[in-house]
C-alpha cells in the first residue's frame, strides 16, 4: 500500500505484514458490478436497518419545547442541585415547575 493511501499519523507496525494481513482478510475486494449498486446511507440498506439508522437515538422528543434562558441564581443553590448528580437539569425544573403550580394555585 503506497504511503498516500494511509491515515495521517499511520504508523506501521513492524510485527505484521501485508501477507499477515492478507492471509487474516476473508473480504474479498468489491467488483465493478457491487460497487456500482453501492449506495450511501440508509438507501442501501435493509429496511429494518434503515429505520434504526433514521431514527433519533436518545430522549422522545417533548411536547412542550423548552426555552433557554440566562438566569442568575446564588452558587449554593447551583451547587445543591449539582451535587445531586447527572440528572440535575431535569430536578431543577422539576422544583421550578413545582413552584410555578403553588403560584398558579394561589
Amino acid at each position: 500500500m503506497p504511503s498516500h493511501d494511509r491515515a495521517p499519523g499511520y504508523v506501521p507496525n513492524p510485527l505484521y505484514s501485508q501477507d499477515d494481513w492478507d492471509e487474516v482478510s476473508d473480504t474479498p475486494p468489491l467488483t465493478g458490478d457491487e460497487l456500482a449498486r453501492a449506495r450511501p446511507g440508509p438507501d442501501g440498506m435493509p429496511d429494518e436497518m434503515a429505520a434504526a439508522f433514521r431514527s433519533r437515538a436518545g430522549r422522545p422528543r417533548s411536547e412542550t419545547r423548552r426555552v433557554p434562558v440566562s438566569l442568575r441564581i446564588d452558587p449554593e443553590i447551583l451547587e445543591t442541585f449539582k451535587a445531586t448528580g447527572p440528572g440535575w437539569q431535569t430536578r431543577m425544573h422539576e422544583a421550578l415547575a413545582e413552584a410555578a403550580r403553588k403560584l398558579r394555585a394561589a
